[in-house]
């Protein structure tokens, strides 16, 4: 039952992703336009990398974050990476420093760091390997529906191969806890049976995948 909730969940956030508003459809729409001319793509690339200049302090060079506890942006969907930078921009999602640094971009150059980012590959980090088949069993159970067999996300649904371990404990925990910071009511579904070491597992075998 738990199951099919929260797959009708999944389904409900696409229909709501789809009805955004005028000004982000036509973002989205840009962005599908320039991914599908290689030649239009490479510039975007490059004038996105351009862009991201203050960005690296803490998300690090190329969006392979060096600080535990913030994400790597590389290799995510350029859609969902788009989305995001709307969502920051108008306060659907919640930090003083992001929603400050996101308002300078320009509309155009928002698309050329989603492209970017989308473009750089992310490696695999150490993980614990003991805890490798707990995660993965919890993962295929919970998790795969949105995030995909590979946790690389999509146009709705963020990356989670490859993040840090810490990153992901933390955002994990937030969810189950419904602290406040991290609101979804679909991942506190997924999240509420998981205990501590059951989410340092589910990190730990994200963390190592490509």
């Amino acid at each position: 039952m738990r199951a099919l909730i929260f797959l009708a969940g999944c389904l409900l956030s696409a229909s709501v992703w789809a009805q955004s508003t005028p000004q982000a459809s036509a973002a989205q729409e840009r962005l599908k336009a320039l991914g599908a001319d290689p030649v239009a793509l490479r510039a975007a690339i490059d004038a996105g990398k351009k862009a991201t200049f203050f960005c690296a302090n803490c998300h690090g060079e190329d969006g392979i974050s060096k600080t535990p506890d913030v994400p790597n942006l590389a290799g995510q969907n350029p859609a969902y990476l788009l989305e995001q930078i709307r969502k920051f921009s108008v306060g659907e999602r919640k930090d003083p420093f992001m929603q400050g640094l996101i308002k300078v971009l320009k509309d155009e150059e928002r698309i050329q760091v989603a492209h970017y980012y989308a473009s750089v590959k992310v490696p695999p980090s150490v993980a614990d390997n003991s805890l490798v088949p707990h995660g993965k069993e919890l993962f295929t159970k919970l998790c795969v529906r949105c995030h995909g067999e590979q946790a690389r996300g999509n146009e709705l649904f963020p990356r989670l191969a490859g993040q840090k371990v810490p990153y992901l404990k933390t955002s994990i925990t937030r969810y189950r806890d419904m602290t406040g910071v991290r609101n979804n009511q679909l991942m506190s579904i997924a999240t509420a049976p998981l205990k501590n070491e059951d989410i340092t597992a589910i990190a730990n075998y994200l963390t190592q995948m490509r």
